[in-house]
């Protein structure tokens, strides 16, 4: 079972999103939280698998939030909820540690296909948006020259599956480019992301974006 907690300020919202995936067998719906504070309690309490966050909340927000929990010793996959089609909250709360940002009028048949991507470790931001996000908040000169410095480390072999990475190809799609198997990108993976510490596919994109190693906009 994948375990799912649930935190927006609006229980209209809570109470929508749990009737949609109580339909999943393999997903559970194990609480709800109303604010950031409250979130990150019932995070350490509940021990979710994924937590489905509200950007904007009022006392602590959804982005603070995901900050604390991403410093927890095992923090869950976290997605960004927002009415918002562009957020300068969206990248910091990638930044933090977020695996994804999900628009609150997602089609509910996609809802839980995403909970199951996300569960698995897997970027749920489309590779348009994170293109629009990227381009929209760039990064200053120091962040731009720490991101060069980290991928400078990395093999010619790592670089190419980090391209891949950014442009939001999948693992196999990442081997058919590369002529490797799906097993192998996965390792390149997972070793890139502990070179870059990294705490997931997303952050390791937005570093290559900020490194300059994928185009913008």
């Amino acid at each position: 079972m994948i375990r799912v907690l649930l935190v927006d300020d609006e229980r209209m919202v809570c109470a929508h999103l749990r009737a949609i995936l109580s339909r999943a067998a393999d997903l559970e719906v194990v609480g709800e939280a109303h604010d950031g504070a409250e979130a990150v309690e019932a995070i350490v309490r509940l021990a979710p698998d994924v937590v489905l966050m509200d950007i904007r909340m009022p006392g602590v927000d959804g982005l603070t939030a995901t900050e604390r929990a991403c410093r927890l010793p095992r923090p869950p996959k976290i997605i960004m909820l927002t009415t918002f089609d562009l957020d300068e909250y969206a990248v910091r709360a990638l930044r933090a540690g977020a695996v994804g940002f999900l628009l609150k009028d997602t089609d509910p048949e996609d809802l839980t296909g995403i909970v199951r991507v996300a569960a698995d470790g897997h970027a749920v931001v489309s590779p348009e948006l994170t293109r629009r996000l990227v381009a929209a908040f760039a990064p200053g000169e120091p962040a731009r020259r720490a991101a060069r410095q980290l991928v400078d480390g990395l093999t010619e072999r790592e670089t190419e599956v980090l391209v891949c990475l950014a442009e939001g190809l999948s693992n196999s799609q990442t081997g058919s480019r590369l002529y490797l198997s799906e097993t192998t990108v996965k390792g390149y993976v997972s070793r890139l992301l502990g070179k870059l510490g990294c705490a997931n596919r997303t952050q390791a994109a937005l570093l290559a974006h900020d490194a300059g190693l994928v185009s913008r906009g």
